[in-house]
């Protein structure tokens, strides 16, 4: 962010330097001023050789080179009875005005982009980065919840978070006993597999306040609002726990630093720091778990990784036989199908199949 100001600030600065120029520039070279007797005087000496005449200005040249300018009132009526001499009369037009009002316009578009970008940069207030939040809380009418039950063909996964659900279910219980569970799970596969499907299940069949982000969504152009975004969002979670934390395509925020040397690495560097703070600063009684999901788990930053943070790491694959019967099970409870459909074939045919895969085929 302090970047960011700097450059707004040295932007102004030039902006106001070039408008001061300007009329520095305007004043510097203009001609002395004379009255207009003294151009009638010069005429009936005989000493004007040409008038240049702006609107109600007349720029007055001499025998010897010398140069001034007079005010007059009607130039066209006065100057059309020297034509006829030895004196060279032209007429322009005088951009002068035009030029300063569009120096002004100039500064006063950047005085209005710096306000608006400095708006902009204000650090992110919780009713701000929430007003889009996708909260699901449990007996909210209208909220479709998600239980095991609607997730098939993963069952290894299923189990390994069985243990999640017991701890928000139950957090009590596991504190009596000094058990702790892991603050994070890092959930990593294939696109379609059903790492976010498997999330929300986790939080409906806990019966938990269950908050999804996408890593994208921390990541801005200005730097510092992601940082403060990420902040934001487990001061919320704290005030809501037991809950579910759940942050889809971690890779877009969670990326090696080693290997990272985009314009935008500086806002994800701060982003992933504030993330690691965050996970670091919240106790096992906290009652917060979070979950990540991720198709490139090889570019995440080891920090993520090392234990205290992601430290259970979880592989889902495209299910085999089994598991496509018992998705397209699932996903045929919801529509009308033909007696004549054998989903064990269609589970045969779809060899390498995703769920998600199988459901825009059922569909």
């Amino acid at each position: 962010m302090a970047t960011l100001v700097r450059n707004l600030l040295i932007y102004f600065i030039f902006c106001f330097l070039f408008f001061v120029g300007g009329m520095i520039y305007h004043l510097e070279t203009r001609l002395p001023q004379k009255d207009f007797s003294d151009l009638l005087n010069d005429i009936d000496q005989k000493r004007v050789t040409e008038l240049v005449v702006k609107d109600d200005v007349v720029q007055v040249t001499t025998e010897d080179g010398s140069q001034y300018m007079t005010v007059v009132q009607e130039p066209a009526y006065l100057v059309s009875n020297w034509h006829a001499g030895s004196i060279r009369v032209s007429y322009r037009k005088d951009y002068t005005e035009l030029l300063f009002f569009g120096i002004g316009i100039v500064f006063a578009v950047s005085l209005l982009l710096v306000s608006w970008l400095s708006l902009r940069i204000k650090p992110a207030t919780p009713a701000s980065v929430f007003a889009n939040e996708k909260l699901i809380s449990p007996g909210v009418e209208g909220q479709q919840q998600v239980t095991f039950d609607d997730v098939a063909g993963i069952p290894e996964a299923k189990e390994e978070l069985l243990e999640i659900v017991g701890f928000l279910k139950d957090p009590e219980l596991y504190n009596e006993i000094g058990a702790t569970t892991p603050k994070g799970v890092l959930l990593q596969g294939p696109p379609g597999t059903g790492k976010t499907l498997l999330a929300r299940a986790i939080a409906g069949e806990a019966g938990v306040p269950f908050y999804s982000f996408s890593g994208s969504d921390f990541v801005e152009m200005f730097v510092g609002v992601g940082a403060q975004r990420v902040r934001d969002l487990f001061g919320e979670a704290k005030k809501n726990t037991p809950c579910l934390v759940f942050i889809d395509e971690i890779d877009a925020v969670g990326a090696s630093r080693k290997s990272s040397s985009s314009e935008g690495s500086d806002e994800r560097g701060q982003t992933l720091n504030a993330l690691l703070v965050e996970m670091d600063g919240f106790s096992p009684t906290d009652n917060i778990v979070v979950l990540a999901a991720t198709n490139r788990p090889d570019i995440l930053d080891p920090a993520l990784k090392r234990s205290g943070r992601f430290d259970r790491q979880i592989t889902i694959v495209p299910p085999d036989i089994k598991g496509r019967r018992k998705i397209l099970d699932v996903h045929c409870r919801k529509v009308r199908v033909s007696p004549d459909v054998e989903l064990e074939d269609i589970a045969v045919m779809t060899s390498g199949f995703t769920g998600a895969e199988l459901a825009s085929l059922v569909n």
